[in-house]
């Protein structure tokens, strides 16, 4: 078997050490540079590569292509292969393929982060052994070839979820759908929607959906398709026919004959959005054996996360947040609605085909000032100049500075760009560094 594996990241050099295992040929071309810790890995391991360039002939002549979620389909690379009848799947499905452990799979446009790493919180709390995987930067392969745990915690974005075909979740969480990466689709919202349902593939009567029933786009495609395993929906309304759901202060989750509640408060991180990720994964965690007392006590212990509504420090009665991880409008208006004190908004970068007015409301009751961040922000001063105050910056360090002087003790300077990094910054882990830095200096 001939492997090509397009694309030297963490899911490409993962599919290649998985690749080698099985005694593949296995060659690997990125069009662009690797990094050292690929590269590295690649010589110990006596695998073929190319950089800067791809050599279209040893391509071409693969029995099986491994991608990159970052290659669009469109790619002309990929549609040639896909012409010459060369099968084109993902790192994911590749793993999938050879294991038989169990997978809990996590997407949504939103919160599909913070959910994965709580469910595996909770898991290590209740010293269940799993492995994490997925686009929290993790390759599933590497492990199969590796570790090979029993039961693997996933987060997948709609690209890797494009290349799976005969993957299949036991346990499946859709947190939400709201438009992103519309460029990606066609700029068709029905076609982004299809992507994410594509979690629901092979499943079986005995396996479990959880998904989010406030979701106008979620609650639709549901009631369009037969759902074929075990329907777990949750809401943040009072709603006792749902599978999760708030009565009165307090989350409470049946599952399988199960009640599982807990007030909210107890709950280590905090906002709507939070609750609604930790209903996800409570929901995971019941089908997957954990006991209540540990699900409630991983729920207690669980640590913020990384550049989600991320206090970098009070300075001056000021206190600054990241939310960098804020890439779409749906997300920046969870960051909004979390607020209690009034806000110093920091956003912009490279808008995705943004629909603004939905943070109208928000703007108009919350935020003082809106500084805008990036190369192109005429979209955001057109949007928000009728509502507060707007700057326009095409940099962090004044973006930063000028937060700070429109800010009062007792305000919130909240970095939530609600758009993608790529303008100004590698990712978006690289521009809540670089804030944070800044904040600090």
């Amino acid at each position: 078997m001939r492997t090509v594996v397009l694309g030297g990241g963490e899911s490409g050099t993962g599919a290649c050490l998985l690749a080698r295992k099985l005694g593949h040929e296995v060659f690997l071309s990125d069009k662009g540079n690797l990094s050292d810790k690929y590269r590295e890995i690649l010589i110990n391991n006596r695998i073929e590569f190319e950089e800067g360039g791809h050599s279209l002939d040893k391509i071409y002549n693969a029995d099986l292509v491994i991608k990159s979620p970052g290659i669009p389909d469109n790619n002309p690379v990929v549609e040639e292969l896909r012409r010459r009848g060369i099968e084109v799947i993902s790192e994911i499905e590749f793993a999938g393929r050879h294991s038989s452990a169990k997978m809990c799979c996590i997407t949504g446009s939103n919160g599909k982060t913070t959910t994965t790493l709580l469910i595996k919180h909770i898991l290590d709390t209740a010293e269940i052994d799993a492995g994490l995987a997925g686009n929290v930067g993790f390759s599933l392969a590497a492990q199969v070839a590796a570790e090979a745990h029993s039961l693997y915690v996933i987060e997948l974005s709609s690209f890797q979820l494009d290349g799976m075909y005969d993957f299949r979740a036991d346990v499946a969480v859709l947190t939400n759908i709201t438009p992103d990466h519309l460029d990606r689709y066609d700029f068709k919202y029905e076609n982004y929607i299809n992507s994410k349902f594509r979690i629901l593939q092979n499943m079986r009567p005995e396996d479990l959906f959880v998904y989010g029933y406030d979701s106008d786009a979620v609650r639709e495609k549901v009631k369009e398709l037969d759902i074929v395993p075990v329907q777990a929906p949750f809401t943040y309304l009072d709603k006792k026919d749902c599978a999760a759901y708030m009565d009165g202060n307090r989350l409470t989750a049946k599952e399988s004959g199960r009640v599982f509640s807990i007030d909210k408060d107890e709950i280590s991180i905090k906002g709507r959005h939070n609750i609604y990720n930790a209903m996800c994964a409570v929901l995971a965690c019941m089908r997957l054996g954990v006991s209540n007392e540990k699900i409630a006590e991983g729920l207690r212990s669980f640590p913020q996360v990384e550049h989600r509504l991320e206090t970098v420090l009070v300075k001056d009665g000021v206190t600054y947040i990241n939310d960098s991880k804020a890439t779409n409008v749906d997300s920046a208006w969870y960051a909004l609605d979390s607020m209690t004190a009034p806000v110093v908004w920091i956003a912009g970068g490279k808008d995705k085909g943004n629909d603004y007015s939905v943070l109208s409301d928000l703007v108009r009751k919350k935020v003082k000032a809106l500084v805008c961040m990036g190369l192109h922000n005429e979209k955001l001063i057109e949007s928000f100049s009728p509502l507060c105050k707007v700057i326009d910056t095409d940099n962090l360090e004044d973006a930063v500075k000028a937060a700070r002087s429109c800010a009062e003790p007792g305000d919130v300077v909240l970095l939530s760009p609600c758009c993608a990094s790529f303008d100004l910054f590698k990712s978006y882990e690289h521009r809540g560094e670089m804030f944070k830095q800044e904040v600090r200096k």
